[in-house]
């Protein structure tokens, strides 16, 4: 195992950036950059080893200040969107930044994926790994509290990624971290021919906003319905069925996740490259999105299409603070968030 760095640009007020990678035995690597916590990189072998890097980025910084989609990034204060963009919390209304129509979505204006963060290596033998650390100041982009957030990536020799997120606030407040990560297991092209599977019964039922409304809809009998895998090209033919997808073009939903603790919540499997993702979480969600809308050039020459990669956010529920029937994403002042989410690369023969 190895750790190396390299800068990665000048931000706008004048700190240098920089990139981590971290390299396992095998040759595998992870890069991550200070600015944002963004994942930057991820390059595993396929069936016949050959190494790809198969997940979506930039090539500068520049890109990553600039550029829409969340490319990489951890998302929050919290990921996805509040309704209205407000919230009540111990009787009080907190009003947020409104950067998606009228709603507030991963964080506001101006959130944890535009900020630098403070970087900490350790080298170990089972895994090396890249601790970074933010402070968000009691009142940013409307929440309440001074937030403590630590978001550790680990790498071991088994292609293993653990992204561990810990938070502590000293005010009662809201926290749903989570990495935006857009992945493209072939490398290039998109991801209609890759399988996927997700372990729920049900969705958050949305309105034309994207907005819970509180509703969970059973997946049997429609293409939201990916208990087994499914290719993703064939569930999108069927958009036509499903008006929870034919109102945004694709996928983009909230899945419930059946089971507790640490377990597998989704595996995404590439055919021709043989190439296989699980994402194990101790989420209770995870919002599956197609990148339909995508349209930007990426990295080393990438022109990243229609459905280019498929981001999949371990989260809580969105609009969970106005919707006390959903798991609470409330973190008390004192007490601590805690939670993992592994992405684990294997290849089928």
């Amino acid at each position: 195992m190895s750790v190396t760095q390299k800068p990665f640009g000048i931000d706008q007020i004048g700190r240098p950036m920089t990139l981590y990678t971290m390299t396992n035995r095998r040759g595998a690597s992870v890069s991550v950059l200070d600015f944002g916590a963004h994942l930057v990189s991820v390059r595993v072998p396929d069936r016949a080893g050959k190494i790809a890097d198969v997940c979506l980025g930039f090539d500068t910084l520049e890109e990553y200040d600039h550029k829409p989609g969340f490319l990489g990034a951890i998302v929050g204060r919290f990921g996805n969107r509040i309704g209205g963009s407000r919230f009540t919390l111990n009787g009080q209304q907190y009003s947020l930044f409104p950067n998606d129509g009228k709603n507030s979505l991963h964080g506001g204006r101006e959130g944890f994926d535009k900020k630098w963060w403070r970087a900490q290596v350790l080298e170990a033998e089972q895994e090396d790994a890249l601790i970074l650390t933010y402070v968000a100041h009691d009142g940013e982009e409307g929440y309440p509290g001074r937030l403590h957030v630590q978001v550790t990536y680990a790498w071991d020799d088994n292609n293993a990624l653990s992204i561990r997120y810990l938070a502590q606030a000293d005010k009662d407040t809201v926290v749903n971290l989570t990495n935006h990560a857009y992945w493209n297991l072939a490398g290039q092209g998109n991801i209609l021919g890759h399988t996927l599977k997700i372990n729920a019964e049900c969705v958050t039922d949305v309105d034309d906003e994207l907005i819970p409304n509180g509703r969970l809809a059973p997946v049997a009998c429609t293409p939201l319905d990916l208990r087994t895998e499914t290719p993703i090209g064939d569930g999108i033919a069927r958009m036509a069925e499903c008006h929870l997808m034919e109102n945004v073009g694709g996928y983009d939903i909230n899945y419930v996740l059946q089971g507790q603790g640490l377990r597998e919540a989704a595996v995404l499997f590439d055919p021709a490259s043989g190439r296989e993702m699980r994402v194990m979480t101790e989420e209770p969600g995870i919002q599956f999105y197609s990148a339909q809308t995508m349209d930007m050039d990426g990295k080393a020459g990438q022109h990243y299409g229609n459905f280019a990669g498929a981001a999949l956010e371990t989260q809580h529920y969105p609009d969970s603070p106005n919707h006390p029937e959903f798991p609470s994403t409330t973190l008390k002042a004192g007490d601590t968030y805690r939670t993992t989410t592994q992405y684990i690369f294997s290849v089928r023969a």
